[in-house]
C-alpha cells in the first residue's frame, strides 16, 4: 500500500481502486444509511462545488459544529478538496464558546450536522452562511439534501499540498482559554502515515467512531484509517452505543480510561467479581466466558485495543486482561498530531506510554518536563505568536507541560503535568496523577482529583460510580477509607490522603468540570472549592459526603 500525501490523495486512490467497498455507516433509529466509496465521493464533490461556488476569499476556515456521523468526514473533505481550511468545534459547547472559537478563527461559513440541542446554540453562530443536514433534524440555512440535487460535482480542483494549513484544532482547554493549534496536510499525512505502519491492521478496516472528531485523537485516527480504505461507522445514540459496537465487532477500538471503567461497571453489574473470579477459575468455562465478554463488548475481533488522553490505572488494565482484553496505552497531543509514545503488541510494559515512535526526539528539561520534537510537530498557535514562542525552546522541541521519565529499557512513563503540582501550606510540592491512578483502582469511584493548596495534606475529591451509589454511604465510605488506608504507607509524608469528599453529581461538561474529552478541569474545581478546603480538612470525618 502507498504512502498517502494528504487525505483527499488517500480517498480518490481507495475511491478508484474499491469503489463499491463501504466507507460510511451511519447508523439511525431505524435502517442505517451506507455510502460506499463512489456514493460518497459524488457527495464530497457536490459540497466541494457549493462552497466554491460562495465565493469565500482563497484558504477560509470554514467550521465544522456536529457529533461525530458519516456528514463530518464528507464535510471535512469536501472543505479541504475546496481549497479551505476546516475548524472543527466541540457539539458540547454552549453558545458562548461556539462564538468564542467562530469569531477567534475568523471563519466564513459553518457547517452543522448531528447535534443534540441546537436551539440552545444557535445564538452563537454571527451571521455567516450556514449548511445544515435535513436527516438531523436541520432546517436552517442552505440543506445538504438540497445541495445534492442541485449542485453538479466538482470535476477539477487543485490537490493540497504538505505545506497548505489543514485544519485549525482548538484545544479543549484544561487550563484558559482554548488555543487554535494549526496543522498542514502534511502534518497529518506524517501522523497518518505512521499510524498504519505500527498498528497490525488489515487494509479496509472497521472502525465505530464515538469520540470527538473535534479532538485530534478520533480525527488523526480516522485520518489514518482512510489511508487503509477503512469501513467507518457512526453509532445512532448514546443509548444504541453499546449494540451499535457489539453488531460492528470492530478491527481496532480507542477509548479513553473513563469508558473502559463505564464497560466494567456494566460488566460487574450483570457478573458480580466474585462469581466472574470462579468462573475465570475453571479451566473450560474461562475460556467461553472470556469470548462471551469480549463479543459482548463488541472486541472480539479488534487486531488491536488502545487508551489513550488521560492516564489509566495498571489495576483496570489487568482487569481486562483477566478477560481476555489486552489494552495499550499510548500518548499523544494535539500539538504533536499523536506522534509520541505507544505500546505496541511486539513491545509493551504495563504502567507505561510505551516506547517513542519512529522519528520521535525527546528530552527533559531540569523539572522532569517532556519536549518533544518530530515531523508533525503544529506550525503555531493561530494568532498567538508571543503563546508559541514560549512554547517551544531554542532547539526547536515542544514543551509539552507533562512530567515524565524513561525506564532502563525505554518506556515512559508519566508523573503528572507541570500546572497540576501544587503546594501544601508546609511547603511540599504534590504531583497528583500518580496518586490518583491508585486511588482509582477502587471500583466505587467514577472520577478523581486530588487537591491540597493551603491546607497541611492533601484531600482527594471523588464522584462515586454506579457499584460506590449501589453500596450506600455507610458501606462506600468504609470502601474508601479502606483505599487510603492501603495507598498511604507507600506515598511520602506530605502525600498521604488526609480525607475523601464524596460529590453526589458527576463532573462533566454541563458545570464546566470537564473538557469535552473527558478531562478533568483542575482549575475549575478549585476556583469552586478551594474555599472549602480548610472546613473539610478540620472536620472530624474521615470521609464526607457533600449534597
Amino acid at each position: 500500500m502507498p504512502n498517502f500525501n494528504s487525505s483527499i490523495e488517500a480517498f480518490l486512490y481507495w475511491e478508484k481502486e474499491t469503489p463499491n467497498n463501504l466507507f460510511l455507516i451511519q447508523n439511525f433509529e431505524s435502517n442505517p444509511h451506507k455510502l460506499s466509496y463512489a456514493q460518497a465521493g459524488i457527495e464530497i464533490r457536490k459540497f466541494a462545488a457549493f462552497l466554491k461556488k460562495m465565493d469565500l476569499p482563497d484558504k477560509s476556515h470554514v467550521a465544522i459544529l456536529s457529533k461525530n456521523c458519516s456528514h463530518w468526514i464528507l464535510a471535512d473533505l469536501a472543505i479541504s478538496m475546496a481549497g479551505f481550511i476546516s475548524i472543527p468545534i466541540y457539539p458540547t459547547l454552549t453558545a458562548e464558546g461556539i462564538q468564542q472559537i467562530l469569531t477567534h478563527s475568523e471563519a466564513k461559513a459553518i457547517f452543522v450536522g448531528k447535534l443534540d440541542n441546537f436551539e440552545s446554540q444557535r445564538e452563537g453562530i454571527p451571521n455567516m452562511p450556514i449548511i445544515s443536514v435535513k436527516k438531523f433534524g436541520g432546517n436552517i440555512g442552505f440543506l445538504w439534501e438540497d445541495i445534492l440535487q442541485q449542485t453538479e460535482p466538482l470535476l477539477e480542483f487543485d490537490m493540497p499540498t504538505t505545506d497548505d494549513l489543514k485544519t485549525i484544532i482548538y484545544t479543549s482547554g484544561t487550563t484558559g482559554n482554548p488555543k487554535g493549534v494549526m496543522h498542514t496536510t502534511g502534518n497529518f499525512s506524517v501522523s497518518s502515515n505512521v499510524l498504519t505502519s505500527v498498528l497490525p491492521l488489515p487494509n479496509h478496516p472497521k472502525f465505530l467512531s464515538y469520540l470527538p472528531l473535534a479532538h485530534v485523537a478520533e480525527r488523526a485516527i480516522c485520518n489514518g484509517l482512510l489511508f487503509l480504505g477503512s469501513q467507518i461507522t457512526f453509532g445512532h445514540s448514546i443509548e444504541t452505543f453499546a449494540k451499535n459496537l457489539e453488531d460492528l465487532q470492530p478491527d481496532f477500538f480507542f477509548a479513553v480510561p473513563r469508558i473502559w471503567t463505564k464497560f466494567q461497571e456494566k460488566i460487574l453489574e450483570t457478573i458480580p467479581q466474585k462469581k466472574l473470579s470462579i468462573l475465570l477459575s475453571i479451566p473450560i468455562v474461562n475460556h467461553l466466558i472470556k469470548k462471551k465478554l469480549q463479543k459482548k463488548l463488541g472486541l472480539a475481533s479488534a487486531k488491536f485495543i488502545a487508551s489513550a488522553a488521560a492516564p489509566i490505572s495498571n489495576s483496570l488494565v489487568k482487569w481486562y486482561a483477566s478477560i481476555g482484553i489486552k489494552i495499550e496505552q499510548g500518548y499523544g497531543m494535539t500539538e504533536d498530531c499523536c506522534v509520541s509514545h505507544f505500546n505496541l503488541s511486539h513491545q509493551s510494559k504495563l504502567g507505561t506510554v510505551g516506547k517513542a515512535l519512529d522519528d520521535v526526539q525527546i528530552k527533559f528539561s531540569e523539572e522532569g518536563e517532556i519536549l518533544i520534537k518530530n515531523n508533525c510537530l503544529f506550525k503555531g498557535y493561530f494568532k498567538a505568536p508571543e503563546i508559541t514562542a514560549s512554547v517551544f525552546d531554542e532547539e526547536g522541541y515542544f514543551k509539552t507541560g507533562d512530567i515524565g521519565e524513561y525506564d532502563h529499557e525505554g518506556y515512559l512513563t508519566i508523573t503528572g503535568r507541570v500546572k497540576d503540582q501544587f503546594k501544601t501550606d508546609k511547603g511540599k510540592y504534590i504531583s497528583p496523577a500518580p496518586i490518583e491512578l491508585q486511588i482509582s483502582k477502587n471500583t466505587a469511584i467514577e472520577q478523581i482529583c486530588i487537591v491540597g493548596t493551603g491546607i497541611p495534606q492533601p484531600i482527594a475529591l471523588i464522584t462515586p460510580s454506579t457499584l460506590g451509589k449501589g453500596k450506600g454511604k455507610e458501606k462506600l465510605s468504609e470502601s474508601l477509607f479502606q483505599t487510603v488506608l492501603e495507598i498511604n504507607p507507600s506515598l511520602e509524608k506530605h502525600e498521604k490522603i488526609e480525607k475523601v469528599v464524596v460529590m453526589s453529581k458527576e463532573w462533566n461538561v454541563d458545570n464546566g468540570f470537564t473538557t469535552p474529552t473527558l478531562k478533568i478541569k483542575r482549575n475549575s474545581l478549585e476556583r469552586v472549592y478551594q474555599p472549602l478546603y480548610k472546613t473539610w480538612f478540620d472536620a472530624p470525618e474521615k470521609v464526607i459526603f457533600i449534597d
